[in-house]
C-alpha cells in the first residue's frame, strides 16, 4: 500500500526529477520542488490514505498521519530508484524562489531534524525533575547526574547540531563544518577567550557559545563559500586534504572575529525582543496565537516558530509564548472532537472524531484539523474561539515550557520547572480550562446539519429530500441515507457538494428534479440536471462503477433533454453490478446551487 502510494505521490508532485529533497514530520511529508506549479494539489488530497495537502512555506506539504515514516522510506525509494536521466532534464525547468521563500526553507531545513534530540533531551530533564519534587529520586544521586547530563547535552551542543543540519541543507562536508564549529565549544579555546585571548592584534570577545544557533548558522554559511570556492579551483589529487585544511583555517578566525560574536549579539537582542514582547503584551500574544493555531497548522505556517523555539530554549532556557498557546489549542481539540463524537450520529465523523480526540489530548492536532475541524465550521469556530479564550487564560498564569514538543496530556512534563513547582499546576489548569471550555461549547453548539443539511423518513420508499433548498425526489425506491454512509470519500466528505443517497432495491433510476439533462456520462452510471434557475444536481449509480464501462447499465438520457421529476433515466442490473464486486448506492448531490458564483463541474471521473 505505501508503495503504491508513494509512487502517486511522487507523480503527482511532477515525478522524481521535480523533487528537489523531501523529509517529514509527525504527520507530513515535506516536498521542496523544482517547479511547484507542476505538482497537482486537488489530486494528491483525493489520494486514499492521505488525509490533506497544502503549498505552503515553500514546501509541497502532503498530511498522511501516523504512517508517515513507512510512507517516507517508500518515497525515498521511490527517488532512488528513478532515472537520473529524468532528473537532469528537469533541471532546465526550475521555477526560481523568492529570497524570503529560500530563507524560511533553510530555517526550517536546519532546525527541523534537531527536534527530536532536543524533544528527548527536554522531556527527560523535565521526567528527572518531576521525580525529585515528588521525592522519588535524589538530586544528588549519580543516576539523577548521568541521565540529567544526557538531557542537557543536546541543548548544550547545540551549535553543533546546528553545524551538521546547516551543512547538509548546504551540500558541503557536515564533519568539517562542524569541527569549525566546535572550535566555539572547545573547552581549551572557552579557557582562552576568558583570559583575554588576542588574533592578529585584535582582542578576541568573550563568549560562551555553548546552546547559542546564530554563530553556528554564520559560520557554517561561511565555511559552505569557501568550501564551494575551493572545490572549483584545487587540484583534485590534493582535495581530500587541501579543501578541508584551507577552509578550516579560513574559517576558524573568521568566525571567531567577527561572525560568532555578531551572531551571538543577534541571539541576544532576539532574547530581548521575545522578553519584551512577553512583558508588553505576553497573554494578549499566547492567546491570539492559540485562536489562530488550527489555521497555521492546517498550512504548515506553524512551522516557522520551531527555530524561534530551539532559538529561545537555547538562550533562555524556557519558552513562554508558542508552547503554552500550543497546550491551549490541543486541547480545544481534543475537547471539540470529544464533544462532537458523543453527539453525532454520523457514524464516520464519530470514528474520526474519537481518534482526533486521542491523538490532539496526547499534542499530535492534525487529524483533528483535516478530519473534524477544518471539515465544519461549527466546529472550527469553537476550536478557534475556546483556544484564543483558552490561550488568554494560560498566558495570565505565566505559563513556561522547557521542551520543544507538543503539550498535551502525556507530555505535561514539559512544564516541570525545578525553580517553580506551581509551573506544572498552571499547566494542569491550563489543560482542564481549555478542554473544558471547547468540550462544552461544542456540545451547544454543535449540529449535524453542519454536515449535510438534509432530512428525510428514512423507511420511506420513495420520498422528498431538502437539499440546498430545492426539493429532490428519491431518484430509486429504496432506503434513503446520509451521503456520509457511502464508501467514497469523495462524496461522503461533501467535496461534490451536499446530498444524499439511496441503497436501491429497484432496477430503474429516474429523474430527482425537472429541468435539462446537462451531461449524460458515457457508460450511463452518472447523469447531470439543471434546473430552471440555474442549480445543478449529479446523480451518480454505484461506487466505482465507472469501471464497468456501460456494462449492466442502459442510459435512457440524451443530453439536452428536457425531463421532468420522476421520468426514466437509467436502467440498471443491480444484482449483476454487486455481483460483479460493486457497491450499488445511488448518491444525489447539488453541485451548484442558483446563487453560487463558481460551477463545479457535473463530470465526476
Amino acid at each position: 500500500m505505501n508503495n503504491t502510494l508513494a509512487s502517486q505521490v511522487v507523480k503527482l508532485v511532477g515525478g522524481p526529477a521535480n523533487v528537489v529533497s523531501v523529509m517529514h514530520c509527525t504527520t507530513r511529508l515535506r516536498f521542496v520542488l523544482h517547479d511547484f506549479s507542476a505538482a497537482d494539489l486537488k489530486a494528491v488530497q483525493q489520494l486514499p490514505g492521505v488525509i490533506g495537502a497544502t503549498t505552503s512555506n515553500g514546501q509541497f506539504q502532503v498530511v498522511v498521519g501516523n504512517k508517515v515514516d513507512d510512507l517516507f522510506e517508500a518515497v525515498q525509494h521511490e527517488l532512488k530508484t528513478a532515472s537520473r536521466k529524468q532528473q537532469n532534464q528537469a533541471t532546465s525547468s526550475r521555477t526560481k524562489k523568492k529570497w524570503y521563500q529560500v530563507v524560511l526553507d533553510f530555517m526550517v531545513s536546519v532546525f527541523q531534524p534537531l527536534i527530536p534530540a532536543i524533544a528527548g533531551g527536554g522531556v527527560l530533564r523535565s521526567l528527572l525533575m518531576l521525580l525529585v519534587l515528588c521525592g522519588w529520586l535524589s538530586s544528588k544521586s549519580t543516576l539523577y547526574q548521568v541521565l540529567n547530563f544526557a538531557g542537557t547535552a543536546p541543548i548544550y551542543f547545540l551549535p553543533l547540531l546546528v553545524a551538521v543540519t546547516s551543512a547538509r541543507k548546504l551540500k558541503v562536508n557536515e564533519l568539517v563544518a562542524t569541527s569549525v564549529v566546535g572550535v566555539l565549544v572547545l573547552p581549551p579555546m572557552v579557557k582562552s577567550l576568558a583570559g583575554g585571548l588576542s588574533l592578529f592584534g585584535m582582542k578576541l570577545t568573550n563568549v560562551d557559545y555553548s546552546s547559542q544557533v546564530f554563530p553556528a548558522i554564520l559560520t557554517v554559511l561561511f565555511y559552505a563559500f569557501v568550501e564551494k570556492q575551493l572545490m572549483k579551483y584545487s587540484p583534485r589529487a590534493v582535495r581530500v586534504f587541501f579543501v578541508p585544511m584551507v577552509a578550516m583555517a579560513l574559517s576558524v578566525p573568521v568566525s571567531l572575529l567577527f561572525l560568532g560574536p555578531v551572531g551571538f549579539v543577534a541571539g541576544q537582542e532576539f532574547t530581548t525582543g521575545i522578553l519584551w514582547l512577553f512583558h508588553h503584551v505576553g497573554w494578549v500574544a499566547t492567546a491570539v496565537l492559540a485562536g489562530v493555531l488550527p489555521l497555521l497548522v492546517a498550512t504548515g505556517m506553524h512551522k516557522p516558530l520551531v527555530p524561534y523555539v530551539i532559538t529561545t530554549l537555547g538562550t533562555m532556557k524556557r519558552e513562554m509564548l508558542y508552547l503554552p498557546a500550543s497546550l491551549a489549542h490541543n486541547t480545544a481539540e481534543a475537547g471539540t472532537c470529544l464533544a462532537i463524537a458523543l453527539k453525532t450520529k454520523d457514524k464516520r465523523l464519530r470514528a474520526t472524531a474519537i481518534s482526533g480526540a486521542v491523538s490532539a489530548m496526547c499534542g499530535i492536532t492534525e487529524p483533528a484539523i483535516y478530519g473534524v475541524t477544518l471539515q465544519n465550521k461549527r466546529a472550527l469556530a469553537s476550536v478557534m474561539g475556546s483556544s484564543l479564550v483558552g490561550g488568554a487564560f494560560i498566558g495570565l498564569i505565566g505559563l513556561n515550557g522547557f521542551a520543544p514538543v507538543g503539550p498535551g496530556l502525556t507530555t505535561l512534563t514539559i512544564f516541570v520547572d525545578k525553580n517553580n513547582s506551581a509551573n506544572l499546576v498552571h499547566a494542569v489548569w491550563g489543560l482542564l480550562f481549555s478542554f473544558v471550555l471547547s468540550f462544552f461549547v461544542s456540545l451547544v453548539v454543535w449540529k449535524d446539519t453542519d454536515s449535510t443539511e438534509v432530512a428525510w423518513d428514512q423507511k420511506a420508499k420513495s420520498t422528498k429530500v431538502g437539499v440546498e433548498g430545492l426539493q429532490l425526489t428519491s431518484p430509486v425506491a429504496g432506503q434513503v441515507m446520509p451521503l456520509q454512509d457511502v464508501n467514497d470519500e469523495v462524496f461522503a466528505k461533501g467535496l461534490m457538494g451536499k446530498g444524499f443517497a439511496v441503497d436501491p432495491t429497484d432496477d430503474l433510476v429516474r429523474v430527482p428534479i425537472s429541468g435539462t439533462i446537462k451531461m449524460v456520462y458515457p457508460t450511463g452510471h452518472a447523469f447531470g440536471v439543471q434546473t430552471a434557475d440555474g442549480s445543478e444536481v449529479l446523480v451518480h449509480v454505484g461506487v466505482d462503477t465507472v469501471k464497468l464501462n456501460g456494462k449492466y447499465f442502459e442510459s435512457l438520457l440524451k443530453e439536452g433533454q428536457q425531463v421532468q421529476d420522476g421520468d426514466p433515466a437509467v436502467k440498471v442490473d443491480f444484482t449483476k453490478v454487486k455481483n460483479a464486486g460493486y457497491q450499488t448506492p445511488v448518491m444525489v448531490v447539488v453541485t451548484q446551487t442558483s446563487k453560487e458564483n463558481l460551477r463545479m463541474p457535473l463530470a465526476t471521473e
